[in-house]
């Protein structure tokens, strides 16, 4: 039987395709107050407005490919068994070749009812005023937005129990309840955090850091865990 790796990712891993980063240091994302774009109280305001910028957003995604680290932990799956945990709403994962990803904050190609989560749809257009459901109400981005459950999360945390291996790739770990996924792995479980800037986390048993962008550290991990390699603590 194949070991099980887990990984979770976050922006980091995306913004060597050329997609930015979720918030700017300065707070805003792409000019926009996250809780104008990003939350269910700025899309009750101005539909319009929300509509408009995860519609250029999507335009944005369209024009990516798949970089070094989606290709790296696509090649995990000839040895392993792999499942891939991600707080990024595009699909570079499954276009690098991942065949089991768990999207927790929703998909960028898809839209969903204001009314009925479970209907969804595939999207690659703008969704404008009018586009509606099969039941009449209209369209959103099928995005996680700020003060919403993560439905998701149900599926990630019975993966992450039975991880072999933990690895984290491109995220702060702040932004919760992502963030908490790691407490669910086994004390004994190896756990890798791949990221250039240094991270404060509490006391976590196992974890080794690899502070190097995602192209660099997923690249040398994987090679190490495809040839069965001992890596350098």
């Amino acid at each position: 039987m194949k070991k099980k790796i887990v990984v979770l990712t976050g922006a980091g891993i995306s913004a060597e395709s050329g997609l930015k980063t979720f918030r700017d240091s300065n707070g805003l994302w792409e000019e926009h107050r996250i809780e104008d774009v990003a939350s269910p109280e700025g899309w009750h305001r101005n539909k319009q407005l929300v509509l408009n910028f995860y519609n250029q957003r999507r335009k944005q995604l369209l024009e990516c490919k798949p970089n070094r680290a989606h290709i790296a932990l696509a090649e995990l799956e000839e040895k392993y068994d792999v499942s891939v945990i991600t707080q990024n709403v595009d699909n570079l994962h499954e276009l690098g070749g991942s065949t089991h990803v768990v999207h927790l904050h929703g998909e960028l190609l898809k839209a969903r009812s204001t009314e009925h989560e479970d209907l969804v749809y595939d999207w690659e257009k703008d969704i404008v005023i009018g586009d509606t459901c099969e039941k009449g109400f209209q369209l959103r981005p099928y995005i996680v937005w700020f003060g919403e459950a993560v439905p998701k999360m149900e599926e990630a945390i019975p993966l992450v129990r039975q991880a072999d291996i933990f690895i984290v790739i491109g995220t702060s770990m702040v932004v919760y309840p992502a963030a908490g996924l790691i407490n669910y792995t086994g004390y004994e479980t190896p756990k890798w955090l791949i990221d250039p800037n240094e991270t404060a986390l509490p006391s976590i048993p196992n974890l080794k850091f690899i502070n190097e962008k995602a192209t660099v550290g997923v690249d040398y991990l994987v090679k190490q865990l495809l040839l069965d390699q001992p890596i350098p603590k």
